[in-house]
């Protein structure tokens, strides 16, 4: 209870040795300039509190305050004892009374002293109990509280907050700075309270009894408290800096987990361990710096304590002979113990002190956020006009409008834009031309800079937030899906809706087919993020979400990009019909899903240039002409050469999801979860190996602790003794040797947290991607443990170990010294032993039994808080805030409800850990009265063992604040070790395998089986047989579903296929005629080169997401210029203000979807491949730029090996063989021509898109 919590977690034992090490060292000090800090601001952190429980915490205050006085006042009863017992000796010397009569006056004095230590004993153990309990009771209720708070707060900014704040410092402040508030909240206040009140009885008791000692023991005290000042000051600076470097760290390791298979395609697993490690560093250096500040300071003070020793006991000395009639042995006694222990207790109770100043700090940033007003766009306010209906009358005027965080350029430049009710119109032009700002802006994500945005007439911004949002229905171009059933997810558009209501959304969608295929139907897990889903599956649950909703208003954005030929035209109809009184802004690149809007807006450099039905644009041959006039195609059996139709064109724009999986992940006990119960058990040696690259730290580290634990039991003998002059070379030498100690356990500790989270991360990256699946390995639990685990194990290394070590040679100096004065009263003493460790180890299994718990509970709590704030725009357009809060409320009821169970064990264990003490003293008195009575000692041999014992206690007593640091530290190295050693069935680190170096590009797939690892009882591909010869095109289609992207996904080896005794002989996937498995993993994936159809961009500089495109070399900026340029991108690239050195954001949000898509283009070319893997590349562009692109890559498909997959079949008709893929197997391949004669299933598919 009386060690410093840092940052990580893990707690830092002041280098006193204990209570007596007089840690009134940077303490007394460092509590007189933090007392007046904090006193000023001390209650802002209780804000949450209510009435009951400041009530509770004031009867807390009050337990721990009384506490406080029992230690005072057992230096009174003790030093009456000593006069008691030398009283009773000179009487019979001097005056020769009987040893009958000695024995009776000194069993008197034992038996009322013995009653004394016992009933401050009992009083220690019921208020122990009730000071830590109450504390904890309203800490754990108040955390809650805040946590609540900040993601209410969170949830309720407005989008342009987000656009300036990382999602991963947001996650990193939710689990780090409110663990931290916890800590000043809760028992530490208590703690301080109580050792405040023990220094504030012990001067009134020093002073009552002797002035004089007492006022040169306190002369001491002005230098201690400035230089605690300087101290304070420059670790609150350090602090603060350490928790920025980490949170910058966790940012990054959110970012890189969020795109692992982005990550793993690119083998940039390298590039992303050493941009972790790059932000570790500066956290670990700041915590080198804090750790040689604390222990420079710590080892001065220990100077000066131990000077005041010495000063002390030679002047305690001299007045017992100068004054007898005032300064009794025993009265000197009771001054000395009293104003030593009160100074003591202030010292430990400083880093309380310290732990509430920190909580403080991090309070700060939590409550900022929770504060901040005004919020401009809330949509927790019940402000704003909410009329009876909504008529659907929409009006765009003079609309002016940038991004806050890009004030330079301009999005839109004054639109003006009708809408009538029930008519629908569509958005048309360039990518980033401003048709989705638009919709955003009619949703109040952002406010326009200038201009107006009209409902039936009513300003939006004075209408309600959440009540606008409840009448649109949204569905965007990249569909996000959350980690829950697929029935959930359709509800989360409406959130009253039936099961009848989800079936006739989900039939409308023309996702009914698929869903009721699945073993659980509506019920399947679709996971994190949708990732088991294919893009057109993940599409039309979005737009049955939109369905079940029924809104006044439909915004369409590509809303049928992702579907197969097939299932598009039938979920056109459905949103067609769906449009039907409805009014309705689509955007759209396929012009042909617009042809029947009642009006089409031509944008064109955020402004809108023509507006006018189909006809009446085409007629007008502007944009739009130009546009339509740049998708028709002729169809299938025209000449290729024929004049094309303005009537019969094709749209063949749609999103195939990359790397996204068939199967479902849903908890049918096919993987087994990782409980607890399955952590391998860790002995203290294997945690403490983990620390062996820091065996010269730990060494000296080590032998400092050898040679400050035999400090204590020197000045215990010095101190029975009385002779204080020599007491200045233990000054000396404990100074030196607490610096030193410090030093060496600081940087080891910090060291080793750097390298495991190093090699944790590294060890995450390295596992298959059906390790990611499982939703127990979320993003939000394994930054978490990040986070985490690696400063808790540090908690059980280093400084404990340290601690340890300190212990066992203090405690063995202390027993051999004792049975050498007096044999008897050691072997009570040790007997006593057991109960003191009894209470420490309940108290320690009471700790440990909740640190998984915890951890687990809140490991779940932050996955629950990452998916909702990594999705945020699709949260609030659902307006689904609440349902996320009530989620979240939940995964905290499993630790509140620990902690309320652990308030009054751990409080009972305190207290029995505190009363203890007071029952052996009663005991050793006792027999020591005997002892003296019968004549086996003397009464000096008692004191010295007394002393001896005690000081030796006291110092081993720092151990039970070790106990629950290593019940957590050896769950937390039970997670680490058992990551360390699982060996991935796909090694991306391994270095076997063949690397042909005259690769040609030639692939097979032979009889491929697979079912994802989650679900291996639904067949995605079931006898898959397709090849393609070295620098041939192959294309696979058919409808979504149905195995292609699977297929890419195998041949990047994200997953194996599946072995069999069946097919075992013929099942393969072979590349140049050798199997893919028996290639070296790294070299291939650095012959693919991927373009998937949502890109992922990380947030860095357009020249850096480019770059990542090859991480075997550092690209060029020729090269990347050159890449895109070919992409269609650099024009656009040198007219931003920074031009390559622009920020793409966080996911590249401050991109629109062209640009973002183009990007990835210029990242896929910039690689040079020897087999390009196209899905659905071109789909997020508009129609004049995806002319340019696809003839790009037409360009950079010549010589190499080609595999596209499509929607849109005019892109692969000119492809060498197409092969159309139903239900897991090739239906039928053949060329384009070859296909068109058979009037098969490729046929049915052509047709469908023409006469759509």
């Amino acid at each position: 209870f009386l060690m410093k919590k840092e940052k990580d977690g893990t707690k830092r034992t002041p280098k006193n040795g204990g209570y007596f090490c007089i840690l009134l060292s940077c303490n007394r000090l460092q509590c007189a300039c933090q007392l007046t800090m904090v006193s000023c601001v001390f209650w802002i952190q209780f804000r949450y509190a209510t009435c009951c429980e400041v009530f509770l915490m004031v009867i807390g205050l009050l337990c721990s305050a009384i506490h406080g006085i029992a230690l005072p006042l057992m230096c009174v009863v003790f030093g009456d004892m000593t006069d008691n017992f030398v009283q009773s000796g000179q009487q019979y010397f001097t005056n020769l009374t009987s040893m009958w009569d000695l024995n009776v006056l000194i069993y008197i004095f034992s038996y009322r002293n013995a009653y004394y230590f016992v009933g401050i004993g009992c009083a220690v153990l019921l208020l122990g109990t009730f000071q830590v309990m109450l504390f904890l009771l309203t800490a754990t209720k108040q955390t809650k509280r805040i946590r609540e708070k900040y993601f209410h707060a969170i949830l309720h900014q407005q989008m342009a907050w987000f656009d300036t704040h990382q999602i991963g410092v947001l996650n990193v402040r939710m689990t780090d700075d409110i663990n931290t508030i916890n800590e000043g909240l809760g028992d530490k206040i208590c703690v301080f309270v109580q050792f405040f009140c023990t220094f504030l009885t012990g001067l009134i008791i020093g002073f009552v009894f002797g002035w004089k000692l007492t006022l040169v023991i306190l002369a001491i005290s002005p230098l201690l408290a400035g230089s605690a000042a300087v101290w304070s000051k420059i670790l609150a600076t350090l602090t603060s800096k350490e928790l920025s470097a980490y949170a910058k760290a966790g940012a990054v390791a959110e970012e890189i987990l969020v795109a692992i298979r982005t990550v793993v395609a690119f083998n940039g697993q390298k590039k992303a361990v050493e941009k972790y490690e790059n932000n570790l560093e500066d956290a670990k250096n700041y915590g080198i710096k804090k750790a040689i500040t604390t222990n420079v300071s710590m080892g001065l003070t220990q100077f000066v304590i131990f000077g005041a020793y010495a000063l002390a006991f030679w002047y305690g000395t001299k007045l017992s002979v100068d004054e007898p009639e005032n300064y009794t042995i025993g009265k000197t006694i009771t001054v000395f113990f009293s104003v030593m222990i009160g100074a003591f207790s202030l010292g430990q109770g400083a880093p309380n002190l310290e732990a509430i100043a920190k909580a403080r700090g991090a309070a700060y940033e939590v409550y900022k956020t929770i504060d901040q007003v005004p919020r401009p766009i809330d949509s927790s306010s019940k402000e704003g006009h909410k009329p009876d209906h909504v008529r659907g009358d929409i009006e765009f005027k003079d609309i002016h409008f940038n991004y806050p965080s890009r004030k330079e350029v301009k999005i839109l430049q004054g639109v003006n834009l009708t809408v009538p009710r029930g008519k629908t119109i569509a958005l048309v032009g360039a990518s980033g031309c401003g048709k989705s700002t638009t919709i955003q802006l009619l949703q109040r994500f952002y406010d326009p800079d200038l201009g107006q945005i009209t409902l039936d007439g009513h300003d939006i911004r004075t209408l309600n937030v959440k009540w606008l949002r409840e009448n649109i229905g949204i569905v965007s171009q990249e569909p996000v899906l959350f980690g829950t059933t697929i029935a959930e997810n359709i509800r989360y558009g409406k959130a009253d809706a039936t099961d009848e209501d989800i079936e006739r959304a989900v039939k409308e969608a023309n996702a009914y087919d698929f869903i009721a295929k699945l073993p659980d139907k509506l019920n399947t897990m679709v996971g994190e993020r949708g990732a088991q889903l294919s893009g057109g599956q993940k599409q039309r649950i979005a737009i049955a979400r939109a369905l079940v909703k029924n809104p006044k208003i439909l915004l369409l954005d590509e809303a049928t990009s992702a579907l197969d030929t097939q299932s598009e035209s039938i979920v056109q109809a459905a949103l067609d019909k769906a449009r039907a009184g409805r009014t309705t802004i689509m955007i759209a690149h396929r012009l042909s899903t617009i042809r029947t809007a009642d009006v089409i807006a031509g944008f064109s450099n955020g402004q809108v240039v023509e507006q006018g039905t189909h006809r009446e644009l085409m007629a007008k041959k502007g944009v739009y002409y130009s546009l339509v006039m740049q998708q028709v195609l002729p169809p299938p059996g025209c000449i290729p050469n024929a004049n094309p139709s303005p009537v019969l064109f094709l749209l063949y724009h749609v999103h195939t999801v990359f790397v996204m999986q068939f199967s479902f992940l849903i908890d049918n006990g096919s993987l087994q979860k990782e409980d607890e119960s399955n952590l391998p058990d860790v002995p203290l040696s294997r945690i403490l190996a983990m620390n062996k690259p820091e065996w010269p730290y730990l060494l000296f580290g080590v032998l400092a602790s050898l040679v400050g634990g035999g400090v204590y039991p020197c000045v215990a003998i010095l101190f029975a003794k009385i002779i204080g002059v020599s007491d200045s070379h233990l000054a000396i030498c404990h100074s030196i040797d607490c610096l030193f100690q410090g030093f060496m356990f600081g940087k080891s500790g910090e060291l080793l947290t750097m390298r495991l989270r190093k090699q944790v991360f590294n060890a995450i990256l390295r596992q298959e991607i059906g390790w990611f699946d499982d939703h127990e390995n979320a993003v939000g639990v394994l930054t978490t443990r990040l986070a985490s685990d690696a400063s808790l194990v540090k908690g059980a290394t280093g400084a404990r170990l340290g601690l340890l070590t300190n212990c066992i040679c203090t405690l063995t100096i202390a027993i051999v010294v004792a049975f050498v004065f007096c044999w008897q009263l050691t072997l009570l003493i040790l007997a006593c032993v057991p109960f003191l460790i009894g209470a420490n180890f309940i108290q320690m299994r009471a700790m440990a039994g909740h640190a998984s718990k915890d951890q687990g509970a809140l490991e779940q709590s932050g996955k629950i808080s990452t998916e909702t704030v990594e999705n945020f725009k699709t949260v609030v357009a659902l307006t689904r805030e609440d349902v996320f809060f009530y989620k979240f409320m939940d995964s905290l009821e499993r630790p509140y409800k620990n902690g309320l169970v652990k308030a009054p064990i751990y409080g009972l264990t305190f207290a029995l850990s505190q009363a203890i003490p007071y029952m052996v003293n009663a005991a050793i008195f006792r027999f020591g009265a005997w002892l003296i009575a019968h004549c086996y000692t003397q009464y000096e041999n008692v004191f010295l063992v007394f002393s001896v014992i005690i000081f030796a206690a006291m110092n081993i007593g720092e151990s039970s604040s070790f106990a629950p640091d290593f019940g957590k530290a050896k769950t937390a190295a039970a997670r680490i070790i058992k990551l360390l050693e699982k060996d991935p069935e796909i090694d991306i680190y391994s270095e076997e395998g063949k690397k042909p170096s005259d690769f040609a590009g030639n692939i097979e797939f032979r009889g491929i089986h697979f079912a994802y690892p989650t679900r291996q009882n639904v067949k995605v591909l079931q006898g898959l047989n397709v090849s393609v010869g070295p620098g041939q095109t192959l294309a696979l289609v058919g409808e979504s579903g149905c195995g292609k992207s699977t297929s890419v996904q195998l041949l990047e080896r994200f997953y194996n296929p599946l072995l069999t005794c069946i097919l075992l002989l013929y099942v393969s996937q072979l590349v140049d005629g050798q199997d893919a498995k028996t290639l070296n993993l790294a070299w291939l994936r650095s012959q693919l080169g991927l373009v998937s159809q949502e890109p992922i961009l990380f947030d860095c500089t357009i020249t850096e997401n480019i770059q990542y495109g090859d991480n075997s070399r550092v690209v060029s900026q020729a090269e990347i210029e050159e890449a895109a340029k070919k992409a269609n991108i650099h024009d656009f690239i040198m007219g931003l203000p920074e031009k390559y050195n622009t920020s793409v954001g966080d996911k590249g949000t401050q991109m629109s979807g062209g640009q973002k898509q183009r990007i990835a283009i210029a990242r896929a070319l910039v690689r040079q491949p020897k087999i390009l893997l196209l899905d659905e590349a071109t789909s997020a562009l508009d129609t004049e730029s995806e002319k340019i692109v696809q003839q790009a890559l037409d360009d950079a498909r010549l010589g190499r090996t080609c595999i596209v997959i499509a929607h849109r079949l005019s892109t692969i008709h000119n492809a060498d063989k197409i092969a159309v893929i139903q239900n897991g197997q090739v239906a039928e391949q053949g060329t384009h021509t070859e296909l068109m004669a058979k009037e098969g299933a490729y046929f049915a598919l052509v047709n469908a898109q023409v006469n759509h």
